[in-house]
Protein backbone atom coordinates (compact mmCIF):
# COMPACT_ATOMS: atom_id res chain seq x y z
CA UNK A 1 0.00 0.00 0.00
CA UNK A 2 2.98 2.38 0.85
CA UNK A 3 4.32 1.84 -2.80
CA UNK A 4 1.00 2.46 -4.90
CA UNK A 5 0.89 5.46 -2.40
CA UNK A 6 4.33 6.66 -3.59
CA UNK A 7 3.32 5.39 -7.59
CA UNK A 8 0.33 7.82 -7.18
CA UNK A 9 2.05 11.09 -6.30
CA UNK A 10 4.78 10.59 -8.67
CA UNK A 11 1.84 10.47 -11.29
CA UNK A 12 0.61 13.87 -9.99
CA UNK A 13 3.55 15.60 -9.52
CA UNK A 14 4.12 16.39 -13.24
CA UNK A 15 0.40 18.53 -13.28
CA UNK A 16 0.95 20.41 -10.31
CA UNK A 17 4.37 21.68 -11.77
CA UNK A 18 2.22 22.54 -14.89
CA UNK A 19 -0.43 24.29 -13.02
CA UNK A 20 2.25 26.42 -10.77
CA UNK A 21 4.30 27.55 -13.93
CA UNK A 22 0.95 28.99 -16.25
CA UNK A 23 0.22 32.60 -15.99
CA UNK A 24 -3.41 33.78 -14.64
CA UNK A 25 -4.52 36.80 -16.73
CA UNK A 26 -5.63 39.94 -14.19
CA UNK A 27 -7.92 42.12 -15.97
CA UNK A 28 -6.64 45.77 -16.21
CA UNK A 29 -6.56 48.58 -13.56
CA UNK A 30 -9.60 51.23 -14.30
CA UNK A 31 -7.85 53.87 -13.14
CA UNK A 32 -4.73 52.86 -14.84
CA UNK A 33 -7.16 52.78 -18.12
CA UNK A 34 -8.49 56.65 -17.33
CA UNK A 35 -4.80 57.86 -16.63
CA UNK A 36 -4.11 57.19 -20.07
CA UNK A 37 -7.16 58.10 -21.91
CA UNK A 38 -6.55 61.54 -20.04
CA UNK A 39 -2.95 61.79 -21.06
CA UNK A 40 -4.64 61.06 -24.62
CA UNK A 41 -6.95 63.85 -24.39
CA UNK A 42 -4.43 66.26 -23.22
CA UNK A 43 -2.29 65.68 -26.42
CA UNK A 44 -5.15 66.19 -28.27
CA UNK A 45 -6.50 69.30 -26.90
CA UNK A 46 -2.94 70.64 -26.65
CA UNK A 47 -2.93 69.99 -30.65
CA UNK A 48 -6.26 71.49 -31.08
CA UNK A 49 -5.46 74.52 -29.88
CA UNK A 50 -2.35 74.60 -31.68
CA UNK A 51 -3.57 74.52 -35.09
CA UNK A 52 -6.82 76.97 -33.80
CA UNK A 53 -3.70 79.40 -33.06
CA UNK A 54 -2.53 79.08 -36.49
CA UNK A 55 -5.31 79.38 -37.84
CA UNK A 56 -6.16 82.82 -35.87
CA UNK A 57 -2.80 83.87 -36.89
CA UNK A 58 -3.61 82.74 -40.85
CA UNK A 59 -7.18 84.82 -40.35
CA UNK A 60 -5.18 88.01 -39.18
CA UNK A 61 -3.01 87.60 -42.00
CA UNK A 62 -5.61 87.58 -44.22
CA UNK A 63 -7.42 90.61 -42.90
CA UNK A 64 -4.54 92.71 -42.60
CA UNK A 65 -3.94 92.00 -46.61
CA UNK A 66 -7.45 92.46 -47.04
CA UNK A 67 -7.36 95.88 -45.41
CA UNK A 68 -3.80 96.89 -46.82
CA UNK A 69 -5.68 96.30 -50.44
CA UNK A 70 -8.84 98.60 -49.45
CA UNK A 71 -6.31 101.09 -48.45
CA UNK A 72 -4.22 100.90 -51.61
CA UNK A 73 -7.43 101.02 -53.55
CA UNK A 74 -8.80 103.81 -51.38
CA UNK A 75 -5.79 105.82 -52.30
CA UNK A 76 -5.32 105.18 -55.70
CA UNK A 77 -9.34 106.04 -56.03
CA UNK A 78 -8.31 109.85 -54.29
CA UNK A 79 -5.28 109.89 -56.40
CA UNK A 80 -7.37 109.30 -59.48
CA UNK A 81 -9.97 111.78 -58.10
CA UNK A 82 -7.73 114.53 -56.86
CA UNK A 83 -5.93 114.66 -60.60
CA UNK A 84 -9.09 114.66 -61.87
CA UNK A 85 -11.17 117.36 -60.33
CA UNK A 86 -7.75 119.46 -59.91
CA UNK A 87 -8.13 120.29 -63.64
CA UNK A 88 -10.53 122.77 -63.69
CA UNK A 89 -10.73 126.14 -65.72
CA UNK A 90 -13.30 127.62 -68.43
CA UNK A 91 -13.87 130.76 -70.60
CA UNK A 92 -17.37 131.63 -71.94
CA UNK A 93 -18.54 134.73 -73.80
CA UNK A 94 -22.22 136.00 -73.59
CA UNK A 95 -23.31 135.33 -76.95
CA UNK A 96 -22.22 132.35 -79.48
CA UNK A 97 -23.11 133.72 -83.13
CA UNK A 98 -24.73 137.62 -84.26
CA UNK A 99 -25.00 140.30 -82.19
CA UNK A 100 -26.89 141.03 -79.19
CA UNK A 101 -28.29 143.51 -76.40
CA UNK A 102 -28.65 142.39 -72.93
CA UNK A 103 -30.96 144.72 -70.72
CA UNK A 104 -31.52 146.82 -69.24
CA UNK A 105 -34.19 144.82 -67.06
CA UNK A 106 -36.43 146.11 -63.85
CA UNK A 107 -34.19 143.60 -61.48
CA UNK A 108 -30.80 142.19 -61.51
CA UNK A 109 -30.69 139.83 -62.99
CA UNK A 110 -27.80 136.62 -63.77
CA UNK A 111 -25.71 136.95 -66.90
CA UNK A 112 -25.85 133.68 -68.82
CA UNK A 113 -22.47 133.44 -70.81
CA UNK A 114 -23.28 131.00 -73.96
CA UNK A 115 -20.62 130.85 -76.09
CA UNK A 116 -18.32 128.21 -74.13
CA UNK A 117 -14.59 128.24 -75.67
CA UNK A 118 -13.29 125.53 -72.65
CA UNK A 119 -14.86 124.40 -69.74
CA UNK A 120 -12.20 122.14 -68.86
CA UNK A 121 -13.84 119.59 -65.70
CA UNK A 122 -17.70 121.21 -66.70
CA UNK A 123 -17.99 122.97 -63.65
CA UNK A 124 -19.25 125.83 -65.07
CA UNK A 125 -22.92 125.35 -66.70
CA UNK A 126 -24.01 127.53 -69.96
CA UNK A 127 -27.51 126.80 -69.18
CA UNK A 128 -28.01 128.58 -66.08
CA UNK A 129 -24.19 130.81 -66.26
CA UNK A 130 -23.39 129.34 -62.55
CA UNK A 131 -19.64 128.54 -61.69
CA UNK A 132 -20.38 125.54 -58.95
CA UNK A 133 -16.81 124.71 -57.61
CA UNK A 134 -15.97 120.63 -57.88
CA UNK A 135 -13.45 120.96 -54.50
CA UNK A 136 -12.56 123.12 -52.48
CA UNK A 137 -9.63 125.28 -53.73
CA UNK A 138 -8.38 128.59 -54.16
CA UNK A 139 -9.79 129.69 -57.78
CA UNK A 140 -9.18 132.77 -59.81
CA UNK A 141 -12.08 134.75 -62.44
CA UNK A 142 -12.20 137.20 -64.46
CA UNK A 143 -14.89 139.16 -65.76
CA UNK A 144 -14.85 142.05 -68.75
CA UNK A 145 -18.00 144.01 -69.99
CA UNK A 146 -18.99 146.17 -72.85
CA UNK A 147 -22.25 148.52 -73.92
CA UNK A 148 -22.37 150.95 -76.04
CA UNK A 149 -25.01 154.19 -76.55
CA UNK A 150 -24.02 155.88 -73.14
CA UNK A 151 -25.03 152.71 -71.16
CA UNK A 152 -23.34 152.11 -68.20
CA UNK A 153 -20.96 148.97 -68.60
CA UNK A 154 -21.15 147.07 -65.47
CA UNK A 155 -21.54 143.74 -64.32
CA UNK A 156 -20.99 142.38 -60.87
CA UNK A 157 -19.48 139.06 -59.57
CA UNK A 158 -21.16 136.82 -56.69
CA UNK A 159 -20.04 134.32 -54.28
CA UNK A 160 -23.45 132.29 -53.02
CA UNK A 161 -25.74 135.44 -54.08
CA UNK A 162 -22.95 137.45 -51.80
CA UNK A 163 -21.68 140.53 -54.35
CA UNK A 164 -17.56 140.17 -54.21
CA UNK A 165 -16.17 142.49 -57.07
CA UNK A 166 -17.59 144.94 -59.66
CA UNK A 167 -16.63 145.45 -63.39
CA UNK A 168 -17.72 149.67 -64.03
CA UNK A 169 -17.66 152.05 -66.66
CA UNK A 170 -19.77 155.06 -67.53
CA UNK A 171 -19.17 157.63 -70.12
CA UNK A 172 -21.83 159.89 -71.88
CA UNK A 173 -21.47 158.43 -75.61
CA UNK A 174 -19.97 155.66 -77.43
CA UNK A 175 -18.64 152.23 -76.12
CA UNK A 176 -17.92 151.99 -72.62
CA UNK A 177 -15.38 148.39 -71.24
CA UNK A 178 -14.63 147.47 -67.80
CA UNK A 179 -13.23 144.40 -66.57
CA UNK A 180 -12.17 143.45 -63.12
CA UNK A 181 -10.42 139.84 -61.52
CA UNK A 182 -10.83 138.46 -58.15
CA UNK A 183 -8.83 135.18 -56.43
CA UNK A 184 -11.22 132.86 -53.92
CA UNK A 185 -11.36 130.44 -51.63
CA UNK A 186 -13.82 128.02 -52.79
CA UNK A 187 -15.60 125.24 -50.64
CA UNK A 188 -17.58 122.54 -52.49
CA UNK A 189 -20.35 123.23 -54.50
CA UNK A 190 -19.89 127.02 -53.27
CA UNK A 191 -21.52 128.94 -56.93
CA UNK A 192 -19.66 131.54 -58.36
CA UNK A 193 -21.93 133.68 -60.68
CA UNK A 194 -22.05 137.15 -62.33
CA UNK A 195 -24.96 139.59 -62.76
CA UNK A 196 -26.28 142.16 -64.72
CA UNK A 197 -27.71 145.06 -62.18
CA UNK A 198 -30.99 147.04 -62.84
CA UNK A 199 -31.43 149.72 -65.43
CA UNK A 200 -27.96 148.42 -67.28
CA UNK A 201 -26.92 146.93 -70.00
CA UNK A 202 -24.63 145.29 -72.43
CA UNK A 203 -23.90 144.52 -75.65
CA UNK A 204 -22.17 141.74 -77.09
CA UNK A 205 -21.17 139.94 -80.90
CA UNK A 206 -18.83 137.60 -82.54
CA UNK A 207 -16.06 139.02 -81.18
CA UNK A 208 -17.14 138.44 -77.72
CA UNK A 209 -16.52 141.19 -75.53
CA UNK A 210 -18.41 140.49 -72.22
CA UNK A 211 -16.80 137.48 -70.85
CA UNK A 212 -16.55 135.62 -67.63
CA UNK A 213 -13.37 132.96 -66.85
CA UNK A 214 -12.08 131.22 -64.21
CA UNK A 215 -9.51 128.17 -63.35
CA UNK A 216 -9.03 126.44 -60.27
CA UNK A 217 -5.55 127.49 -58.72
CA UNK A 218 -4.89 124.87 -56.22
CA UNK A 219 -6.24 122.91 -53.76
CA UNK A 220 -7.21 122.72 -49.82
Amino acid sequence: MENAGVFLLLLLMPSLHSAEETPIACPPDTSTVLRELSVALAEQKVKLGQLQAENQVQAGELLTLKASSTITENKVEALTQARTVSQVAFSAALVESGEQTLGPHDAETTIVYKHVASNIGNAYNPQTGFFIAPVRGVYHFEIYTLTHGGSTAESYLKKNGVGIFMAHESQSSGHGTAGNAVTLLLEQRDVVQVTLPAKCQLYDNTHHHNTFSGHLLFTM
